[in-house]
């Protein structure tokens, strides 16, 4: 499934999941590891920019962190991102720079890469977002399946067992999703695509596409 890989869904240059990352072919791959990867992370972010504000939570010191927020060890809140009033970090989160996380939104073993914008009432869960990702309000991803068995991601290209009951959304860049939308466990939507308001996500979105009502999935025109 070549669409899925990291290589094809990420710009991983500059950000602080660089090099953790470049470890693995496809994203869900990464997503056991965060944990351990934050720590080590924290342990050597430059001091005189950031600020172990509690045991294992790192804040950069040009980052806006709301005192209604609650940020769970481990995580890093990375330069320029602001962490609005009641937002949820339960831990192993990774926000990076330039990322906005809104009133209300919660967050739970997540890597968010760069300039991603999860506003407004947002559960984003076992997931990657690539670098200006928008999530928008009240859209979520679902990590489980109801059946609790293991996620199968599939697509065009066919389908890959992940080996994961707990699986989110992966997001490229440059991605749209639209208010109270569902993305489904393994939801991979790559990158430069849109996904209309209130859907009900599931599978691979190709590239610079567009999810419709019903599941309808339309290429781009680009005039």
């Amino acid at each position: 499934m070549e669409s899925c890989k990291i290589q094809n869904l990420y710009h991983l240059e500059g950000t602080m999941a660089e090099e953790y990352l470049q470890k693995f072919t496809y994203p869900w791959e990464a997503l056991d590891g965060i944990k351990d990867f934050i720590l080590e992370l924290g342990a050597r972010l430059p001091k005189d920019r950031y600020e172990e504000v509690s045991e294992h939570v790192w804040v950069a010191k040009s980052a806006t962190v709301a005192p209604t927020a609650f940020l769970g060890a481990p995580c890093i809140i990375g330069e320029e991102t602001e962490v609005r009033h009641c937002a949820f970090i339960r831990g192993n989160a990774l926000v990076g720079d330039h990322c906005v996380v809104g009133n209300s939104t919660e967050l739970k073993n997540v890597i968010l890469l760069g300039h991603v914008q999860v506003p407004h009432y947002n559960y984003v869960g076992d997931s990657i977002l690539g670098v200006y990702s928008h999530m928008g309000a009240g859209s979520i991803t679902s990590n489980v399946k109801s059946d609790k068995t293991l996620v199968v991601v599939k697509g065009e290209e066919g389908q890959m067992e992940t080996g994961r009951k707990k699986f989110g959304a992966m997001l490229g860049d440059h991605v749209e999703v639209g208010c109270n939308s569902v993305l489904n466990p393994g939801t991979v939507v790559c990158p430069e695509s849109n996904i209309y308001p209130t859907s009900c996500v599931r599978g691979v979105v190709p590239a610079n596409s567009i999810w419709k009502k019903d599941g309808n999935i339309v290429k781009k025109v680009t005039k």
